[in-house]
Parts: structure tokens; C-alpha cells; sequence
């Protein structure tokens, strides 16, 4: 499905590819070590306070998204793509490296804490910008209709890395692997990442659309900086566009923290789970994630359009959790519950393989900061209310209360599909593939 690709487009999915994997990686090893490391890094005298602290470990990453997005989205759309990439994988290197080094609180206290509260908030700003910038280089730099199976390898490259931090935390947590060794190695790939990255050219889309503005200014013998004053510069971008992308997100942070986090609780609490054994189910998750989500939707683009995919998923997982409260009251065994996860996972709707869909709506030189702000603010919005709010929704009302935050999301979801849909069908590329022009 890539044969159409030239030599340069290929190198330019390898280090994509490459970056996003260490993105990931790094995010989430913190996360599914947290068993361990907040044991390192947070004080254990105040359960309360420690309770709270590991709440702000895991949002911290997510939670303050939006301000150093806003920055890095102002780079990408005033300075080009290429730059946002080499800046976000320079900064998860740096961040990795004072992760590696970094004294516990045994040693030098509540300082170790928040230099590691500030790390995993750049590590939350370098990755959202990492993939944000991969994806829309992709979108704006590859061809229909080999365009969708590419951006979707983003997506299988960042599982890839999700899957190997949870292998990393099992090494860390149950064979005595050193956990700083991790940090080590993701630091050298970063650096290795940040040269290569260099060489990448930047987005045709982006970069033509700025030449031919400045080319016009040039010819008719005015200040090429007057570009930024053009319609065409200041298009705007229609708000049920920006109101449907947003809902859209809002549904990842929602089941994302359920099936990885929080069901940790239910598998230490109702099937008596150790650490090792808590990590192993997760491991054994992220693997129906890769080749069930991941990879079948990146090779279903080249025979299906994505927003169909999407919204056959969005109606398959709308039936089925209506009956999870039920399930999850019921079920007697570990690997039941581990089919309810992965049935979430398999149907869980979510913006991909839909990502250059949704990009292209929005005008080229706003491109990167309205959809990486948005992304930002939904996450940081809903990972917040998921993570502190359904310890209590399930305290007051069982497992039904999970219905409480994942229903708004559906619904919200259905509206800004559907929207994008209309987008599609009046452009004459929804339903049929083959019809779509190879812009």
C-alpha cells in the first residue's frame, strides 16, 4: 500500500515512526511504574496526601497539556512542522535524562517530588506535540490514497512504545531490573532522534501555501510579511468544526484511563492481583490493542473509509456499555473480565484512523495549534474528572456509575462524527473510497 511512495516520504515515515515510539514509551513508563516510583518519589507518611500526590503524578502529564501546546502549536503553524518534532523529542530526552538521575524523596525530599511532577509535565507537552506534529506532517506531506495507512502507523508505533514501557515496568517491578536504566536508554534514542530529525523536510502543504503567499506579496512589490494580514491567512475555522473535534477527543482519556488504570483496582481488590501479575494483564491488553485496534484499522483504511470505520465502532461500543455495569457485577474470573476490556478496546472509537480527516478541516495555517490546543484541553479536562471522579461515581453507585462519565462521551462522540461526516459527504469523498481525489 506504500509503493506509490517516494524514497524521501519513506525516510520521512521512519523517523516519524521512530520519535513517536520514544514519545510513547517515556510517558507511559512512569505510569505503569507508578507502583514503584511513587513509592520513591512521593512522602509515606500522609496516606491522604500520598493518595492525592499519585492522582497528580498521573494527570500532571496531561492536566497542563494546554499551556505548553498553546506555544508549541504558534511554532508549528508560524515556523513549520519540522520544528515542533526536533523541539518535542529534544525535550523528552532532556526530561528523561534528569529522570535518570534524579535523587529519591528519601534523599533530598519534597524537591525530588516536584522535579518529578515537572518532568512528566513536559513529557505531556513534548508528547502531544510529537504526535500531533508526526500525524499532521504525514497528513499534509503523503498522497491519497496511501495517506491514511501511514498516519495510521503513528498510532502502531505509539502502542508499540506503550507496550514496551509496560514490559519495562514488569522487568523493574518483579525481576530487580534498574528502572533508571530505562530513562538512560530513552535519553540516548532521544539525542540519536533529535539529530535525525534534522534532516526532514518540512510539510509540501504547509510550506507551498507560505511560498505562494510570499511569492504573490513578492510580485506585486509589497512586504512578504504583509502575508499574515491576507484572508487566506486569517481564514477561520467554523466552530461545530472546533466543538466536534474537541467531543471527539474527549472519549480517548475516558476509556484509556478505565481499561489501564483504574481496572488495576478491580484486579487487586476482586481477583487478589499482585503488582506482577496486575502488570502482565496489562501487557496481555496492550497486545489486543496493537493488532486488533491499531494495525487491523490502519490496513482497513485501504479498503474502507475511516469515518465509516469510526462510526461502526461508535455504535458497536454505544450497545455495549449500556450492559457493563452488569457484566463487571457478574463476572466470577480474571479472564472475563479481560474479555470485557478487550472488547472496549476493540470498539473504542476514539479520532483514529480518522486523524487527516479531521485535520484537513481546519485551515492550513491553524492547523497544528487548533487541533493540538484541542486535543490538549479535552484530555487535560477529562483525565481529570476520569481519574479523581470515578473513585467516587463507583463508591456511590457500583459499577453503574462508570455510565455517568462514559455515556456523556458517547453522545457527544455520535454528534461530532456526525458532523464531520456532513464535512465529508458534501466534499463527495463519504462513503466510497476509490472516489476520493488525491489531494
Amino acid at each position: 500500500m506504500f509503493v506509490s511512495l517516494t524514497k524521501e516520504q519513506k525516510q520521512t515515515i521512519k523517523l516519524l515512526s521512530m520519535g513517536t515510539f520514544l514519545e510513547h514509551f517515556d510517558l507511559f513508563l512512569y505510569a505503569h511504574m507508578a507502583i514503584l516510583l511513587n513509592d520513591l518519589f512521593f512522602p509515606s507518611t500522609n496516606s491522604n496526601s500520598q493518595s492525592l500526590l499519585t492522582a497528580f503524578g498521573f494527570c500532571s502529564s496531561f492536566v497542563f497539556r494546554p499551556f505548553g501546546i498553546w506555544l508549541l502549536g504558534y511554532v508549528g503553524d508560524q515556523y513549520g512542522r519540522k520544528i515542533t518534532i526536533v523541539i518535542t523529542t529534544l525535550m523528552t530526552g532532556i526530561t528523561c535524562f534528569i529522570m535518570a538521575f534524579l535523587p529519591t524523596y528519601a534523599q533530598i525530599g519534597m524537591l525530588a517530588t516536584w522535579i518529578m511532577l515537572i518532568c512528566r509535565m513536559l513529557q505531556g507537552f513534548a508528547s502531544m506535540g510529537e504526535i500531533v506534529g508526526a500525524q499532521l506532517l504525514l497528513t499534509e506531506t503523503i498522497p491519497l490514497p496511501s495517506r491514511f495507512p501511514v498516519v495510521g502507523l503513528v498510532t502502531v508505533f505509539a502502542d508499540v512504545g506503550g507496550i514496551a514501557a509496560i514490559t519495562m515496568a514488569l522487568l523493574a517491578t518483579s525481576y530487580g531490573f534498574n528502572w533508571r536504566i530505562a530513562f538512560m536508554v530513552g535519553a540516548c534514542i532521544a539525542v540519536i532522534g533529535t539529530v535525525a530529525r534534522t534532516t526532514l523536510r518540512e510539510s509540501s502543504e504547509f510550506a507551498d501555501a507560505t511560498k505562494r503567499l510570499k511569492r504573490i506579496f513578492k510580485n506585486l512589490k509589497q512586504d512578504p510579511k504583509l502575508v499574515e494580514e491576507t484572508p487566506f491567512y486569517k481564514e477561520p475555522v467554523n466552530p461545530k468544526t472546533i466543538l466536534s473535534y474537541f467531543l471527539i477527543i474527549c472519549i480517548g482519556p475516558t476509556f484509556l484511563y478505565f481499561i489501564y488504570f483504574y481496572s488495576v483496582n478491580i484486579l487487586r481488590d476482586v481477583f487478589q492481583y499482585d503488582a506482577h501479575q496486575a502488570i502482565i494483564h496489562n501487557l496481555l491488553l496492550a497486545l489486543v490493542q496493537l493488532v486488533g485496534w491499531s494495525i487491523l484499522r490502519t490496513y482497513l483504511t485501504t479498503k474502507i473509509h475511516p469515518l465509516k470505520i469510526l462510526k461502526f465502532s461508535w455504535i458497536s461500543i454505544s450497545v455495549f456499555i449500556p450492559l457493563l455495569p452488569w457484566l463487571l457485577n457478574h463476572m466470577t474470573a480474571s479472564w472475563q473480565f479481560f474479555l470485557i476490556q478487550s472488547c472496549i478496546i476493540l470498539f473504542w472509537p476514539f479520532n483514529f484512523p480518522g486523524v487527516p480527516i479531521f485535520f484537513k478541516n481546519f485551515p492550513v495555517f491553524k492547523r497544528f495549534s487548533y487541533t493540538s490546543f484541542i486535543s490538549a484541553i479535552a484530555g487535560s479536562i477529562i483525565f481529570a474528572i476520569t481519574s479523581f471522579g470515578l473513585t467516587y461515581l463507583i463508591a456511590w453507585f457500583g459499577y453503574w456509575g462508570l455510565l455517568v462519565l462514559m455515556v456523556p462521551v458517547l453522545i457527544g462522540y455520535g454528534y461530532g462524527l456526525r458532523h464531520f461526516i456532513k464535512l465529508e459527504r458534501e466534499a463527495g469523498r463519504y462513503p466510497k473510497l476509490m472516489t476520493w481525489d488525491m489531494g
